[in-house]
């Protein structure tokens, strides 16, 4: 992941997401006794060997035309007036379908549900942090050093960005609606937010210093609040080893630094003050707006209110519906000594709901230094921002 952060050649960029791949691919099927673990795993596979072969064809194009690999290089043939090869083209649109798969871009996607859902809860932690933010530095890099100073020939290229983004933030938050499994929505909730930061990217131009910095501070913000998402979620599965969304019926009750960890977690990703979701996603889409493309802008303002209500349902599973009955617990008693009359029922929902054992060390270590991070970059973001001003200065030399 750093080397494709670093990369600025496109075959050392290339080999660096390949052995990322090869990794993840491991990963993902590391549950061997588990047939969701090893389908989800062969799924990765078959897709992700495809998405190689396409950017790769897109690479030996891009270098048939061209005759350089080099970022610079890119950017200097493209600016020049005699640079018009439709092998180029072709290649640049398969190094986006390509970046697209690994980005798991709308209609890129397939392989993401199948995997976060199949993979280990750290493992899909993983895959919707670590390996999506390296994803990003790498198409942020690229597009911004090769591809966005050719002035008007990435206009074209900025609404074919765009467009790709909407459509991936209206299918992923739509479609997340009818989940059942906190995986699959984490999933496609990771899919709309690749369409916001897909957003930002499709700004860059000229002047992409605003556009370039909201990212950084998006991905950011967005791998701080799912750590604490998926520590709360890999919290509740390691008590009780379920992982649907109704399963969390009265976590509150009964394991309430859990519950709380999460509401804050699914309320930044949502964007609500005063989290980090919200200034993140304000100054993401401020740049969006300011790049000319307010319809775009207005897009992931829907979006984001889509999320609002799935992640609401989540909640009211933790907070309003209470916890079912367990076999063999005292409620089983009481009901089966009732011998079916209708008080036997108001006498169980009397019982008390067991408790939950506490979340180790480490969980909630990570939970509560990561809600304080949430909580602290929603109201006082500034030194933060000067990092990634820093940062992009050095990344990005050109804005």
């Amino acid at each position: 992941m750093n080397l494709m952060a670093m990369s600025r050649e496109l075959l050392t960029a290339y080999i660096a997401l390949e052995l990322l791949s090869f990794s993840l691919y491991v990963l993902v099927a590391y549950g061997l006794r588990e047939a969701r673990s090893n389908e989800a795993g062969i799924k990765y596979i078959i897709i992700g060997a495809l998405s190689s072969a396409v950017m790769l064809y897109g690479l030996s194009n891009i270098y048939a035309a061209l005759g350089t690999t080099y970022f610079s290089g890119i950017a200097a043939a493209l600016s020049s007036p005699a640079t018009d090869n439709p092998v180029l083209w072709v290649g640049l649109a398969l190094l986006i379908v390509g970046l697209g798969f690994k980005l798991s871009a709308v209609p890129f996607h397939m392989w993401a549900p199948d995997a976060y859902e199949g993979a280990p809860l750290p493992v899909t932690a993983y895959l919707a942090i670590g390996s999506k933010a390296a994803a990003f530095a790498l198409t942020l890099r690229l597009l911004a050093e090769a591809v966005a100073p050719a002035g008007d020939r990435w206009a074209d290229w900025q609404l074919v960005i765009a467009v790709l983004s909407a459509v991936t933030m209206l299918v992923g938050n739509l479609v997340a609606l009818a989940q059942s499994n906190l995986k699959r929505l984490m999933a496609y909730s990771s899919i709309g937010h690749v369409g916001y930061t897909l957003a930002g990217i499709a700004v860059l131009g000229d002047d992409f210093a605003l556009a370039a910095k909201a990212v950084i501070f998006y991905l950011v913000v967005y791998a701080i609040t799912n750590l604490i998402v998926f520590a709360g979620l890999a919290s509740y599965y390691n008590s009780t080893g379920k992982d649907n969304i109704a399963d969390l019926a009265g976590l509150a009750d009964r394991q309430p630094f859990t519950a709380a960890v999460l509401a804050i977690g699914l309320f930044s990703l949502a964007g609500l003050p005063i989290f980090a979701g919200f200034t993140a996603k304000f100054y993401l889409f401020a740049a969006v707006a300011d790049g000319g493309f307010l319809w775009l802008a207005g897009v992931a303002i829907f979006s984001s209110l889509v999320s609002l209500y799935y992640y609401l349902q989540v909640l009211r599973q933790i907070y309003i519906e209470p916890a079912a009955p367990e076999s063999g617990t005292e409620g089983d008693a009481a009901a089966e000594h009732g011998g079916g009359h209708h008080d036997a029922e108001p006498e169980q929902d009397s019982l008390p709901v067991p408790m939950l054992p506490r979340p180790s060390i480490t969980l909630s270590a990570t939970m509560g230094v990561g809600v304080l991070a949430v909580i602290w970059l929603g109201i006082y973001p500034a030194p933060l921002l000067a990092v990634i001003e820093f940062a992009s200065s050095a990344i990005l030399p050109m804005g």
